[in-house]
């Protein structure tokens, strides 16, 4: 199967337009930029409110969520509002659970968007064998319940996102498939074949995840398995990872998860879904956009992968052995199992050598220029058969100057170096053109090293876009940290806001982060509501979840175990949750290495 035209030339997915009120999506248009309204649906000035403050920062499509019929009805409101004040962008509703929302919804807005697990499904996490004849008798249950609204949809020319999200897949698909790539992709299609039987085909596709490497796997296979189907099923794929956070943290994961598709010319919305105010999301959204186009290049190559693009895998090096920069006499292992290694340049490390003991994890691990690398176009034939030809294992890089992207060139390289060799990925290979801009450059690294850690590849990394090298090094340790390569302190998944939203999610994930910040190695997610927890906290050790208003729930994985305390009491709590299942330790003193 192939996602791809090339992995190594930049093109973008061809497809059908679909109109979502006076937006095309898809075809020739641009990539679209899509944000979320944080404010209660029955709150008509603050939706307004909130929809027109998008608008003017670069919002093309707005959505709002409808968890009831009476919030869907009022969108009727918003809707009249908006067109009355002039405002003309397409408003999408947010749908799970409610059919019946959804119908109302529809009557309204431009754009309906379901859950294909939650749809006229309420999830028991029960282990079924399904015949097959018990399977297609739930087909033929969501077809009553989804036909309607597709009918209605196709009525009006309103068009739909058939959007699966990892962790709250029907029990029917979990115990078919699994939690899986695979699992989420067939979730979708079963919707789809509804909506293709009645001969509508405005809908938009998603796959989303808190994971990059799921969400990365779950589009490529989506996008394979619709070539597979026929040239007519060349729908548009809105992007996104969902449950991002918020910070530096929430637009590193985002550039992996969206950014690697982006570059692989899969994508024609997106939406970078953070735990901050709306506006803040669209200026990276545009980024990303921005940073892909027809004028990337590429190299001309049919060498086959040397990873599989659907199943997550970490290649399978030889370890070495290099000086250790932070321990002097010591040494540092990479390659094989070992943990992805930092590397520094000499000046850079003799601008930080003052303080490297005080520097905590963000420390660098060895010199670049010191550890006797060895350099690679892949394009050179001569230069890859004396690699392979070398008795022993070498750590290998692409060196800088070259003139082809680096995501495609560390692809090409893996594909004609033998596996035995670790490399070491760079973010730029033009280090003197450092950006001014520190979202662009953190965007950049995230995205091309990203990227080919999702892939399997890379050993060690160097920052070298980023002139500062402490704010390199911690760069670099968290990309390692979101791509889920080197766990080096607390790992949160936390929702954005919405109209669902039982909690201030910001000020709520700030105390939390305030408490437990210190706890390395422990996956925490906080939730505002019962439809993004418990499924889409997906591998979290522990859930702070909306429940009722004021109220919150705890969870222990996937498992409810702390119900209805008030939101007061909440935060420590979770601490003695935490406690109580041994994972708690006591914060040592800050070093300086958080402060660079």
């Amino acid at each position: 199967m192939n996602y791809c035209p090339s992995p190594y030339s930049y093109g973008r997915r061809p497809t059908r337009e679909v109109m979502v009120g006076d937006v095309g999506v898809g075809g020739s248009n641009p990539i679209r930029i899509q944000s979320m309204l944080t404010c209660d649906t029955m709150d008509t000035d603050a939706c307004v409110r909130q929809t027109l403050g998008l608008v003017a920062v670069g919002c093309e499509i707005v959505r709002i969520t409808a968890p009831t019929v009476k919030d869907a009805a009022n969108l009727e409101a918003i809707v009249r509002r908006l067109r009355a004040e002039g405002c003309g962008v397409p408003i999408v509703a947010d749908i799970h659970f409610k059919p019946e929302a959804a119908l109302e919804a529809a009557r309204w807005v431009e754009k309906v968007r379901i859950n294909p697990g939650n749809y006229a499904d309420s999830k028991k996490f029960k282990i079924i064998e399904y015949t097959d004849e018990q399977y297609l008798a739930e087909l033929e249950r969501i077809r009553a319940r989804f036909a309607p609204l597709v009918a209605l949809c196709k009525e009006r020319g309103a068009a739909m996102r058939i959007g699966t999200n990892h962790g709250s897949l029907s029990d029917r698909i979990m115990n078919r498939y699994g939690d899986t790539p695979l699992g989420m992709v067939e979730s979708a299609l079963e919707f789809a074949r509804i909506a293709r039987e009645m001969d509508y085909h405005a809908f938009i596709f998603s796959m989303k995840a808190s994971n990059p490497k799921v969400m990365i796997n779950a589009y490529r296979l989506l996008v394979a398995r619709l070539d597979e189907l026929g040239p007519d099923w060349n729908y548009p794929i809105h992007l996104g990872v969902t449950e991002a956070g918020d910070g530096e943290d929430g637009r590193i994961k985002s550039a992996i998860g969206i950014g690697s598709l982006l570059h692989d010319g899969i994508g024609d919305t997106i939406r970078v879904s953070l735990t901050e105010e709306s506006v803040e999301e669209i200026p990276v959204a545009r980024a990303l956009a921005a940073r892909v186009s027809g004028s990337m290049g590429g190299i001309a190559s049919d060498a086959p992968l040397s990873f599989d693009p659907f199943s997550y895998a970490r290649r399978a090096t030889e370890t070495a052995l290099l000086e250790s920069v932070a321990e002097p006499g010591a040494r540092v292992s990479l390659g094989g199992e070992e943990l992805t290694r930092v590397a520094v340049r000499r000046d850079n490390f003799e601008k930080i050598a003052h303080k490297v003991a005080r520097m905590g994890d963000y420390k660098p691990e060895f010199i670049y220029e010191e550890a006797e690398l060895v350099e690679i176009d892949p394009r050179d034939a001569e230069a890859v058969a004396a690699i392979n030809a070398s008795p022993d294992s070498r750590l290998v890089a692409l060196p800088d100057g070259l003139d082809i992207p680096v995501i495609a060139g560390y692809r090409l390289l893996a594909a004609r170096i033998e596996a035995r060799h670790p490399s070491l990925l760079k973010d730029v290979l033009e280090p003197g053109a450092t950006s001014s801009d520190f979202l662009n450059a953190l965007l950049e690294a995230a995205t091309n090293i990203g990227s080919l850690l999702c892939d399997g590849v890379g050993d060690a990394i160097l920052l070298q876009g980023e002139s500062a090298p402490g704010q390199a090094l911690r760069l670099s340790y968290n990309i390692l940290q979101a791509a889920g390569c080197r766990i080096f302190k607390t790992d949160y998944v936390a929702c954005p806001s919405c109209g669902r939203t039982l909690f201030d999610l910001q000020s709520t994930t700030a105390r939390i982060k305030a408490s437990t910040l210190h706890l390395k190695g422990v996956k925490i997610a906080i939730m505002g509501c019962i439809v993004n927890g418990p499924g889409e906290m997906a591998d979290a050790d522990f859930g702070y979840v909306g429940g009722a208003p004021g109220k919150v729930n705890l969870y222990v994985g996937k498992t409810p175990v702390k119900f209805n305390i008030p939101e007061a009491e909440a935060v420590e709590r979770l601490k003695d949750l935490i406690r109580e299942h041994g994972k708690w330790v006591e914060a040592e003193a800050p070093v300086e290495a958080a402060e660079v």
